[in-house]
């Protein structure tokens, strides 16, 4: 994530991709992909609804009737302090499939069927969803009404029989009502923001529940589906690619020439020879689906092939001027903009993101994801987010710098995930340095500049005094976590010459594709990958207080 300004706020500090960027979980590229045809649930969702209150863990809920099971639950959180009582236990994860009716402005913004594709990691009477400010109509699990307990940002799903160690099952949950965003005193206004023509969604670090049940915590990645229904004239992207035609409302084609094969299409790895045929020119999109029996209505679907964590799943609704494409290395470059942002070119930015996503390639190693872009909308927020395939940037607009921070997440906080938030530096501070990288390339400050200029502000209390690896939820997107985790990137370059460092972030980012990590293991890669001991020097650049020696 990154925050408008070259220096974070003080009270919060994110930079987000370069605004308080929130731009800146377990399991290894696992999951399947599943068409959203089976959505379609059969028979009426029923359910029983029963107040809960006080303890919501492995005993039997409150009040619990004759008929009410008794037996084992998973634990109702993650049990990361940073973001207390979110996630869930006793289960993980495939597959999230999201059928969404959304009315900007209606009596109710959302309608919502989600399947929820999962395995039982322990033996369940029943188990928690993230789920909060909506109303639940009915819940099924296998096919199956299921009864239902929601209070607060808790919904307790008990299955007609319970599940074993091992099983494979299907929750589907009919919900509707308006999200509201999530407004916290620390980490301030996220989640699902209104903007003059629609919705802008970014949910960093623990929104999406505001908008869909889940198990809302980077710990637990899955691959997802949507399919959007939206008002006609207006345009719904979300994360991956499109499954059915996107059209923007520019009144321009959506697809653009590929260059040249200067790559085999489709691998992102540039290669040194000439042109190797002619390009390849997309057949012209027909229009999106209209929905049957839903006048003035469009549908769109959007798949997420790679393991996603909830927090970077975003759909945003408006009118937007839509590019695709791909880059000259072969990836698909899918971009849009809203043409009430000021300052911005539609081409330029889609143009912008594919020079910076090969130029990391390089660095970085392999594209991890089948699609890069983002989108830019008119909403009134001060940051950006890295959600996956396709940060999200505000009303301010996507300097190169911030976009060039989002995309190094790609690599670092979105394929590579953090396994609790104390590590967001592994999201952050990467990203900072591949913002820093990018900067040099493009004629400003040298990375080595950068350092030396924060390095030289000894007396800045909220660089030296809150450590780097845990800073703490207050300062979780406070400048330690950006900066200082930079600077330690840069020390460690230092420290061991920049072949070595290049082969630690990409072995870093293959070991880890598409899976959870922790600093620990960082620290482990690089020494492993710089045959050098390196405990000291890690802990005085993220744990110690104080200005590290050089």
């Amino acid at each position: 994530m990154d925050t408008a300004g070259s220096t974070p706020p003080p009270s919060r500090g994110p930079r987000r991709g370069i605004l308080s960027d929130r731009r800146g979980a377990p399991g290894i590229a696992r999951r399947g992909t599943a068409g959203l045809a089976a959505l379609a649930v059969a028979g009426a969702l029923t359910a029983c609804q029963i107040d809960l209150r006080g303890d919501r863990g492995g005993g039997p809920p409150p009040n619990a009737g004759p008929g009410q099971p008794t037996g084992p639950s998973g634990p109702d959180s993650a049990g990361d302090p940073y973001t207390p009582g979110n996630g869930n236990g006793g289960y993980d994860v495939q597959h999230y499939g999201l059928r969404l009716a959304i009315t900007p402005g209606g009596p109710r913004e959302l309608d919502g069927t989600a399947e929820i594709r999962a395995k039982a990691t322990e033996r369940l009477s029943r188990f928690n969803l993230d789920l909060t400010g909506l109303q639940v109509s009915g819940v099924q699990v296998d096919g199956a009404a299921a009864q239902q307990l929601h209070d607060a940002d808790e919904l307790v799903v008990t299955p007609a029989k319970p599940l074993e160690k091992g099983a494979d099952f299907t929750v589907t949950v009919r919900y509707s009502g308006t999200p509201k965003p999530v407004a916290d005193p620390i980490l301030g206004r996220y989640g699902w923001i209104r903007t003059p023509d629609g919705v802008f969604v970014a949910c960093q670090p623990s929104g999406a529940h505001t908008w869909f049940p889940s198990n809302d915590h980077p710990s637990d990645k899955a691959t997802f589906d949507f399919q959007i229904t939206v008002p006609d004239g207006l345009v719904a992207i979300a994360n991956g690619e499109p499954t059915t035609p996107v059209r923007g409302t520019d009144g321009a084609p959506p697809q653009e020439e590929v260059p040249p094969g200067q790559v085999p299409p489709g691998t992102g790895t540039p290669t040194d020879g000439p042109p190797t045929g002619p390009p390849i020119v997309p057949a012209a999109a027909p229009a999106p689906a209209k929905v049957a029996g839903a006048a003035g209505r469009t549908t769109t679907s959007w798949r997420v092939k790679e393991p996603m964590a909830t927090y970077l799943a975003t759909v945003n609704v408006g009118r937007f001027g839509v590019r695709t494409g791909k880059t000259p290395g072969g990836i698909t470059n899918i971009t849009a903009v809203d043409p009430t942002v000021g300052g911005l070119q539609l081409d330029q930015f889609h143009a912008k993101n594919a020079q910076i996503t090969d130029e990391f390639v390089k660095l970085f190693g392999p594209y991890p994801f089948s699609s890069t872009g983002g989108l830019v909308d008119n909403a009134t927020v001060g940051f950006a987010l890295e959600t996956q395939t396709r940060p999200v940037y505000g009303a301010f607009g996507a300097d190169e710098s911030i976009v060039a921070h989002e995309l190094a997440h790609m690599w670092f906080g979105d394929s590579v995930s953090v396994t609790r938030w104390q590590d967001i530096w592994l999201n952050e501070g990467f990203a900072t340095y591949g913002e820093w990288m990018w900067d040099e390339k493009s004629g400003g400050q040298t990375v080595k500049q950068k350092f030396d200029s924060l390095y030289a502000d000894a007396g800045n209390r909220e660089l030296w005094d809150v450590p780097t690896g845990n800073p703490g939820r207050a300062q979780m997107f406070g400048r330690t976590v950006y900066d200082r985790g930079g600077m330690t990137l840069h020390a460690l370059r230092t420290r061991v010459g920049d072949g070595k460092f290049f082969d630690i972030l990409k072995t870093w980012a293959r070991e880890r594709r598409h899976s959870n990590a922790t600093t620990q293991q960082f620290i482990e890669v690089s020494e492993r990958v710089s045959g050098r001991q390196l405990d000291d020097f890690f802990n005085a650049w993220l744990y110690e207080r104080g200005r590290p020696k050089l």
